[in-house]
């Protein structure tokens, strides 16, 4: 096969020498627009991880890059006058020049190819002199071969927010070093790290708002560099930052990260001589990972792997003529297109991190740097406990002494080689202390009677309480027969329903030490319904009742009822309907009030404007369409103990365009915190059929972190939370004060307690009838940890015995 890549960057030239390396027959060309040698940038950075795959697929390539790295498995974070420390992670520097000198040399050495000062202004005029079957597109982040062809690719550039400049120091720094310093204009952040014996990578970054106020843009770049050792003069001791971009002028080193997206990696063209050749792309033009987390060269090495593999495996595999080489490409783009994404959301949320500083900077520092450690989500709990358990244990006691003073105790007396985990530290609301940060979610059971609660609620509900979480919420509860979703929607329209529901609260306080709380809701344009387990959301085949909504709008068009656009004296019945129901609840000894304002029910219709289309004061801006969700509040907040708290379920993003953003949504939860909200919880979607939600783990959990930190009101994260790792991550990070479960508590009522034993936190009170089972289910665990141990002991003692014989085969 005849290949030519465009661009000498790693990619390129990681590729070519695999390729000869795996077929010499093979003829690889590398173009590069640059004089032999010549790059620019300063270090780069891999995980151990990488290194392990470049070993993997070329021995001899690796040793070099392996001898020329520093390695460091320390983090320190700088933030106000304090530094924190954690070590374990693993990372490897190299400068970018050193490493691409060690790929030419190995691609000479193998016969590969290189040409350069070559201006590959036309990949076609090119792919036709050097007869190429395939042509790598490595060209870099500004891919001219990219946007040739961007109707196949179909990139999605996304420029982000903050100005970055990439510099050098003589400074030689013994961890990864993460340095704030805040000025008059905002704040600044460094990400430094040596990656020879004399010199480290600086990169200094700010907001645009925030560089554009300091004045850097019309700095020249001798200026905005003194600028910046000024800023960081007690992180450079004394050493001075060094530009090598001389090529650019004043503020045109400052660039924004752009986050690189293509839909489609492979392009085909016919040459003037008839031949179809693909063009593939590769490294940073076809995806880019922001470099707080150091991965755009690890992918673009990565690449080069899984695309060397698949043409090898397609030869391997007989695959001949025509068809091997377009079913070797789309394996190619099939698996790494799923890898590269996850790396990519990974740095999304690192990038989103640090271009919101001023969010996490009001935090203690352990918790700042806790939360930085852990922004991407790829990084859990527990992971950093295998990375430095003498990091995360002294977290947890600090946290856990946090935790006990807020609620108004002492620090928890446990031995210091069991810190509480932190979903196991109590949190106080008013007068109301739970006992751990784990919450029932409420969830729709769709099985009473006429609005009243049974025998099932009772075991429902009771059971929960019984299984370790710190409340139970019961399911939205309709202040009115027409308020109800479906006709097995529960109520506190009257006594009996009070009566009913008192039963299920004394058996939750009577048997555990759980709390209760009480969810209100009006169900709005998506009432009378079926069951949730017949057809959702489509009308009553019989008995239907008239619907109100904010606006006319039914829910599913040409399906559901349409509802009545509410008058003022409907309004002034709904509240009064909420307000008695809130009374019910009080009677009925609930210690917590819920208000649902989400999922497109009636209060949430006056909040969305895809179901507020009013023209009085209750439409339009924001602040009218909460006018009456925030009345109903005030009311309701009136009629409820002023001891015990009361929380708001929101909508935090429709996932519809024109609908509510996690932008409206802070706003919405100043709102109600003004009104006297003690807490937001941050659900999304369900407003609109048209939703397109971006579903993964914790997918919900940014609307709470952003909420709880801009808006400074507590939090409740939910949606696909279903470990204990997720949940001491959240709380751990400040990204929610408390993680309400849903599913994993429908699978098994005893979640908490089953979650607390399975990571070992043997401290969490069991109901003395169940103490049996504790013990029973805490010695299993032990010995199955023992026998996952000894397996993973005998599989790397195996392992190392294969990689000897392997070096010995090759030494022959």
């Amino acid at each position: 096969m005849r290949v030519l890549c465009i661009g000498g960057g790693p990619a390129g030239l990681y590729f070519g020498l695999l390729t000869k390396l795996r077929d010499p027959a093979s003829e690889v060309w590398v173009v590069e627009r640059n004089r032999p040698y010549d790059t620019f940038g300063w270090g780069v950075v891999f995980s151990d991880a990488t290194l392990d795959n470049l070993r993997q697929a070329d021995p001899v390539s690796a040793r070099e890059i392996d001898a020329a790295f520093n390695h460091w498995d320390d983090i320190d974070v700088h933030i106000g006058g304090r530094t924190i420390r954690s070590g374990g992670h693993g990372f490897i520097g190299i400068g970018r020049k050193r490493l691409l000198n060690i790929l030419q040399a190995r691609c000479e050495a193998l016969g590969v190819h290189l040409v350069f000062e070559i201006d590959a202004a036309d990949d076609q005029a090119l792919a036709q002199q050097y007869r190429a079957d395939l042509v790598i597109a490595s060209d870099g982040i500004n891919s001219r071969v990219r946007t040739r062809y961007a109707d196949t690719f179909r990139p999605d550039i996304d420029t982000r927010r903050c100005r970055f400049v990439w510099l050098g120091t003589h400074k030689l720094f013994d961890a990864f070093t993460f340095a704030f310093e805040k000025t008059g204009h905002g704040w600044f952040q460094a990400h430094a790290y040596r990656f020879d014996d004399s010199t480290s990578t600086f990169i200094v970054e700010a907001p645009e708002p925030v560089w554009r106020a300091a004045g850097i843009e019309q700095m020249s770049q001798e200026e905005g560099v003194a600028f910046c050792e000024r800023l960081f003069a007690r992180h450079l001791d004394g050493h001075h930052l060094i530009s090598n971009a001389t090529h650019l002028r004043g503020s045109a080193s400052w660039i924004r990260f752009p986050r690189v997206i293509c839909q489609t990696w492979v392009h085909w063209n016919t040459l003037a001589d008839g031949r179809r050749v693909p063009v593939v792309l590769m490294g940073d033009a076809a995806h880019t990972a922001h470099f707080s987390i150091g991965s755009g060269t690890k992918l673009a090495l990565e690449d080069a792997i899984e695309l060397a593999d698949n043409i090898r495996a397609a030869g391997d595999a007989g695959d001949v003529g025509a068809a091997a080489l377009p079913r070797a490409l789309e394996r190619y783009q099939a698996s790494r297109s799923v890898e590269v994404l996850k790396i990519q959301n990974a740095a999304r949320n690192s990038t989103e991190w640090f271009e919101n500083v001023e969010r996490y900077a009001g935090m203690a520092p352990e918790q700042f740097a806790y939360s930085l450690l852990t922004r991407s989500q790829r990084i859990s709990h527990e992971n950093l406990r295998v990375r430095d358990a003498a990091y995360v244990e002294g977290f947890e006691r600090w946290l856990a002494g946090q935790a006990a003073a807020h609620a108004g105790g002492a620090a928890p007396a446990v031995p210091a080689a069991h810190p509480v985990p932190p979903m196991f530290t109590p949190f106080r609301v008013r007068g109301v202390t739970l006992k751990n940060r784990v919450v029932v979610s409420p969830m729709a059971m769709y099985s009473c009677v006429d609005g009243v609660p049974g025998d099932f609620h009772l075991a429902h509900l009771g059971a929960r309480a019984l299984g370790g979480a710190a409340m139970v919420v019961a399911e939205m509860t309709c202040t009115s027969p027409d308020a109800r979703i479906t006709p097995g929607c529960p109520g506190l329209w009257n006594d009996t329903q009070r009566d009913a529901w008192r039963r299920v609260v004394d058996l939750v306080h009577a048997s555990s030490d759980a709390r209760i709380a009480m969810q209100l809701g009006h169900a709005g344009r998506k009432g009378s319904t079926q069951l949730g387990w017949e057809q959702m959301d489509y009308p009553l085949a019989g008995g239907n009742w008239p619907l109100l909504s904010a606006s006319p709008l039914p829910y599913l068009p040409g399906v559901s009822q349409v509802p009545r656009e509410m008058t003022r004296a409907d309004m002034d019945r709904v509240r009064d309907d909420f307000t008695a129901a809130a009374r019910r609840a009080a009677e009925a000894g609930f210690d917590w009030l819920e208000l649902h304002c989400a999922h497109g029910y009636l209060l949430s219709s006056f909040i969305s404007p895809l179901t507020n289309r009013r023209a009085d004061e209750y439409g339009g801006t924001l602040a009218a369409r909460l006018r009456y969700p925030l009345e109903v509040f005030a009311a309701v907040r009136a009629a409820w103990p002023q001891d015990k708290p009361m929380s708001v379920r929101i909508s935090a993003h429709d996932w519809v365009q024109g609908g509510i953003t996690p932008d409206d949504a802070v706003g919405i939860a100043r709102a109600f915190k003004a009104a006297g909200a003690d807490m937001i919880d941050c659900s999304s979607g369900q407003v609109s059929p048209d939703q397109a939600p971006v579903y993964g783990r914790m997918y919900q959990t940014p609307f709470a972190d952003r909420i709880r930190n801009e808006a400074g009101i507590a939090t409740i994260a939910v949606g696909a939370i279903f470990e204990a790792d997720h949940v001491d991550s959240i709380i751990a990070a400040g990204r929610a004060d408390l993680c309400a479960i849903a599913r994993p508590h429908l699978a098994d009522p005893a979640w908490t307690l089953h979650e607390a034993a399975r990571i070992g936190h043997r401290e969490l009170a069991w109901p003395k009838q169940y103490q049996a089972g504790k013990r029973q289910l805490e010695t299993n665990l032990e010995r199955a940890a023992q026998m996952a141990q000894q397996q993973a002991a005998q599989a790397a003692r195996a392992i190392q015995a294969a990689a000897r014989h392997a070096r010995q085969a090759e030494e022959r």
